[in-house]
């Protein structure tokens, strides 16, 4: 006898309508408890079934993997695909986001064209002499999805090949139509707001595209008539362009400007020519972003050179959005990078921002366990570690025992109980920094974009899923929003970024909660209100 799929997602729907979206823990132990359910043995089973699994994953004695497969998440994943609101996706860039299916067509053309020897060559520069032949979408599938093993470098480096068809006011239409259809029909995604790189001029070869580059005029009116057109076709749909800037020193057009800098205010300068050109375009063009890599781009120093762009943006009513505190050498110079995000660009937003979400007394308790358990077997600290890098940033009163660590030299008793010391007075000092930044930012009312997949996949610094902060940041008084940053390269969903917030904090994140942060409906009563709508239409069908 097989489970009844249809009868699990009406029971989940009841039992969450019927409690106005208490806690995941407590809506499944009264689901437990409803009469019906338990005449159905397959039915009660599975709850219970997934009761434990939700509790092994908190345990670390399974992955999310199981956890997201099992009937009952299935069921969650209908409750929140059928809600009656559509989601805002808060973060989504366009080159991760567009399907395989999308791309294949296009980069086949390309390299079946007159320039097939140039696109080959680009290919195989960024992806290795195996990325060609394509000839296939699973081929596509397999160069633009990361893999287990793949961080944040190798996460940047395979999102060329979308970039490879973006050359043309024509293709950004389409690709902004295909990608609104894809979100509003299969994840309930109502509002977008899409990051889009507005110049691919770079100094950096592997960022180079072939052919006559694109003006940032056919970009943006090409996403928005791509978005428009699909939102005249379903009102409910909206969206907001948000051009970014890339942080690295040497990606501008170096061609065409002399400095970063000055590349910088020239975007700055076309989008404000942009806005006087076709004044329509203001609703939904009045942000920028910045993006890239900013492992060694956190002193204020780093900040100057968009420093006049951004504060030009701001003067003509841009809201200021910026990706930090996402990747670091030292955790340190994570949450130094936001807080100069915050006191020289005056950031509105904070993508990211998992810098301000680690929990420094475990962080360096686990770098204290992981460095000595080395130093016992005799094992030197890799010169190039994060561990290594970490440790040199330490303030040491002795510093053999830093020398004895990096060296294999195996510590003394004394020396041991030093090493804990300092870990101790370095977690402590960095603690204070970050609830600093992060209050800071409270009360000026920056908003922090959640992103579960990407911050664990390419960060390296969350342990597991159910780490994630998002739950602590909620009862802080944080103004959240989720994203999902480049949903097809990560292999997600906006929903599926809702249920791994769920089940990474099912006793205290309400459900009802979860829904209002990615709604947008700060009415509690009127979501109980469709809550209950939802009950009467499923008992009707």
């Amino acid at each position: 006898m097989l489970l009844d799929q249809g009868k699990l997602n009406k029971f989940i729907i009841d039992i969450i309508s019927e409690t106005n979206g208490v806690s995941l823990n407590h809506t499944l132990e009264l689901l437990s408890f409803n009469n019906k359910l338990q005449q159905n043995e397959l039915l009660l089973q599975s709850v219970q079934e997934f009761q434990e699994l939700l509790s092994d994953f908190q345990r670390d004695l399974t992955c999310i993997t199981k956890v997201l497969i099992h009937p009952v998440a299935n069921a969650l994943f209908n409750f929140f695909e059928t809600f009656p609101l559509h989601y805002h996706e808060e973060h989504i860039h366009l080159t991760g986001s567009l399907t395989p299916e999308f791309i294949y067509p296009h980069i086949k053309k390309l390299l079946e064209g007159d320039n097939s020897e140039i696109y080959e060559r680009k290919i195989k520069e960024v992806y290795g002499e195996d990325a060609i032949p394509i000839q296939s979408v699973s081929d596509v599938e397999k160069l633009i999805c990361l893999k287990d093993n793949e961080k944040f470098t190798e996460y940047l480096k395979i999102l060329y090949l979308p970039k490879l068809i973006l050359t043309s006011k024509e293709i950004h239409e389409e690709a902004a139509f295909h990608m609104a259809s894809e979100l509003y029909k299969k994840f309930n995604v109502g509002n977008i707001r899409l990051k889009f790189t507005l110049s691919r001029a770079s100094n950096i070869s592997s960022e180079q595209l072939p052919g006559k580059p694109l003006t940032e005029e056919d970009v943006i009116l090409g996403l928005y008539s791509g978005f428009n057109k699909f939102k005249k076709k379903n009102p409910a749909f909206n969206f907001v362009l948000s051009p970014c800037f890339r942080k690295e020193f040497d990606f501008y057009d170096g061609s065409n400007y002399k400095t970063k800098k000055e590349h910088i205010d020239g975007q700055v300068d076309q989008i404000l020519e942009i806005l006087k050109k076709y004044p329509y375009l203001r609703p939904y063009l009045k942000e920028v972003d910045t993006v890239g890599d900013e492992k060694e781009l956190f002193r204020k120093k780093h900040f100057e050179e968009m420093r006049s762009g951004l504060r030009k943006l701001h003067y003509n009513g841009f809201s200021i959005r910026s990706h930090h505190g996402e990747t670091w050498n030292i955790l340190r110079k994570g949450i130094q990078a936001v807080d100069n995000a915050m006191n020289i660009w005056h950031i509105d937003t904070l993508e990211h921002g998992i810098s301000l979400g680690i929990n420094p007394n475990f962080y360096f308790h686990r770098l204290y366990q992981r460095t000595l358990g080395q130093n016992n077997k005799k094992i030197p600290i890799a010169a190039d570690s994060s561990d290594y890098l970490e440790l040199e940033d330490m303030n040491w009163s002795n510093e053999n025992i830093k020398e004895k660590l990096f060296s294999g030299t195996p510590l003394t008793n004394q020396e041991q109980v030093d090493f804990t010391k300092v870990k101790f007075h370095t977690a402590r000092e960095i603690e204070h920094y970050q609830h600093d930044v992060l209050n800071r930012m409270i009360n000026k009312k920056v908003s922090l974009i959640a992103l579960p997949s990407s911050n664990l996949k390419l960060t390296g610094s969350l342990p597991d899923y159910k780490d994630h902060p998002f739950s602590w940041w909620e009862k802080k008084g944080v103004k959240l929003g989720v994203g999902t940053d480049n949903y097809i390269t990560l292999k997600t969903n906006f929903i599926q970024e809702m249920l791994i917030l769920l089940f990474s904090d099912p006793e205290n994140l309400k459900i009802t909660k979860l829904l209002m942060v990615t709604t947008k409906e700060s009415r509690r009563p009127f979501i109980g209100h469709l809550l209950w709508e939802m009950k009467k239409k499923c008992n009707k069908n």
